[in-house]
């Protein structure tokens, strides 16, 4: 990567001096209360960010309400240029943007850059939909009417994103929903606020360049509490929010009781089936970055890798001695490949969970431990770790945000590894590596994987903006990005054109007069 500093970073974004975390687009709020940024590399304080009030909330709100009377009467092939006006911007603050993703997250810096890459492609696929907001032609029984259905605009799109991916979600929402002619309120993870007001400082360009309203994109700033005046706001019809599923159960019944939409994107216990005739090389590969990657913080993170008894201690091997050449350190340094944790509180959860499964009977094969020395004592660092366990566990059984990879056995028909792999709440990624292309097909058959995602010869982790993103059961139903996760950011309506002289009733009713 290019040499930037931390301070080249900041300063390339416009993050440098007071930075204020509530704007309706040009115009930024100030408060006294701020929220620190540091960078769990080396707990560098990045910079604070002010508070967003209830008063600059309702500002927001109500400048993103009026923008929406402006943005849905504009075609939406136009509203498909602001966001590819918006892509192309994005291309040129890739390199900056990808960097501070990484010193903010912690995450490596290419992936740092892949997600700012799904940023682009997801405006990519979005202005080609601004075309294709196609709705129905229907035939009609009564003589001289005309039925169609339309796809309108909702209003306000509240998105509440994680800390693991401080861009790339919200941009998922963001360049659907504005194509669709909806206005976005962006409340960013209170652990990665300097990625929120970046990525609201590029768009202004773009708005300003266009003489856009004030509105169109706006983002608060703050904990959890900012995201309840969302989840009870109902000039805000739809919530997106992505978090743990505790989280999810109580923005779902929240949003439900006021009658909103949501997407909601929660959590994963993901598996991959290794059978007799995987491909070894493959599937280590496919293993170690679904479970290392983003240091175990993905929400597609491989968590249970089910082996079969016949191939178990080979791939087991073959995974301790690849975990053994895994570079630990500093995200922007290109030859590391995993970073720290988020923060403490998740090296916390990390040991403990460790702990527990080893008191159900699990046992510990690799790692396992906080690192220690040099850069390791000043951010959170961890060795990843593989344990030999049951799918019963109650360790197992919940997703801890975290390296942490459960190496589980199965015997006979990969049936009874689909049953194990079922066998947990949540149901987002799956994968399966076989040769055999009868198991594959019974993976993706109707009594096979029960997750939203379901891969053959590839990981968990690593999905493309073309297809709809989202999981089963406790994962929460959302689907976001690509296919027609467009209409969940629209209401149906359905309309009938009587141009004919006579009002005939459906269904042949008389009602003479």
């Amino acid at each position: 990567m290019e040499a930037f500093t931390p301070s080249q970073i900041l300063e390339s974004l416009n993050l440098t001096g007071t930075i204020h975390g509530t704007s309706t687009g040009q115009q930024w709020m100030e408060s006294s209360d701020t929220i620190t940024s540091n960078s769990p590399i080396d707990n560098l304080e990045l910079g604070s960010v002010s508070i967003t009030t209830k008063e600059q909330y309702d500002a927001v709100v109500t400048a993103a309400s009026e923008a929406f009377k402006t943005l849905r009467t504009m075609p939406a092939p136009k509203r498909g240029e602001l966001i590819r006006q918006f892509g192309n911007a994005l291309r040129k603050e890739k390199a900056a943007l990808g960097a501070l993703v990484s010193l903010e997250m912690g995450k490596s810096y290419q992936e740092g850059l892949g997600e700012v890459q799904e940023m682009i492609d997801i405006c990519d696929f979005a202005v080609g939909l601004s075309r294709q907001l196609y709705g129905l032609t229907i035939k009609s029984e009564r003589t001289d009417h005309h039925m169609m259905e339309q796809w309108h605009p909702l209003g306000v799109v509240g998105v509440i994103s994680a800390f693991n991916f401080p861009v790339a979600v919200w941009s998922w929402n963001f360049a659907l929903a504005v194509v669709c002619g909806n206005t976005v309120v962006w409340k960013g993870s209170e652990k990665a606020p300097l990625c929120a007001v970046a990525c609201q400082h590029i768009w202004n360009k773009v708005a300003a360049a266009n003489n856009l309203p004030e509105g169109i994109s706006s983002i608060i700033t703050g904990d959890y509490t900012r995201g309840e005046w969302m989840t009870h706001d109902e000039r805000m019809p739809l919530i997106s929010a992505t978090g743990s599923t505790r989280m999810g159960r109580i923005v779902g019944a929240q949003v439900a009781s006021r009658f909103g939409k949501s997407i909601l994107e929660l959590g994963g216990n993901n598996a991959i089936i290794i059978t007799p005739t995987c491909d070894l090389k493959m599937t280590v590969t496919g293993a170690l970055f679904g479970a290392v990657g983003t240091c175990g913080q993905r929400c597609t993170s491989t968590r249970r890798l089910i082996i079969h008894e016949s191939v178990y201690d080979k791939v087991k091997n073959a995974l301790i001695e690849a975990y053994g050449q895994i570079k630990i350190g500093n995200p922007l340094d290109e030859s590391n490949h995993v970073g720290p944790l988020i923060d403490q509180d998740a090296v916390n959860a990390f040991l403990n969970t460790i702990k527990n499964v080893q008191a159900e009977g699990g046992t510990v094969l690799y790692g396992g431990e906080v690192l220690e020395g040099g850069i390791y004592d000043e951010g959170f660092y961890v060795q990843p770790c593989i344990v030999e366990a049951s799918n019963d566990y109650e360790s197992v059984q919940k997703e801890t945000f975290a390296p942490i990879l459960y190496l589980l056995k199965y015997e006979g028909e990969v049936e009874n590894a689909i049953a194990i792999q079922n066998d947990v709440k949540q149901g987002l990624s799956s994968a399966i590596m076989t040769s055999d292309v009868r198991e594959a097909h019974i993976f993706l058959s109707e009594s096979g994987s029960d997750c939203g995602i379901a891969n053959v010869n590839i990981g968990t982790s690593g999905a493309e903006i073309g297809g709809a993103f989202g999981g089963e059961k406790e994962t929460g139903g959302g689907r976001e990005s690509g296919s027609d996760a467009w209409k969940a950011y629209m209401r149906r309506q359905t309309n009938t054109l009587n141009y004919g002289k006579d009002l005939p009733l459906a269904q042949g009713i008389e009602f003479n007069i």
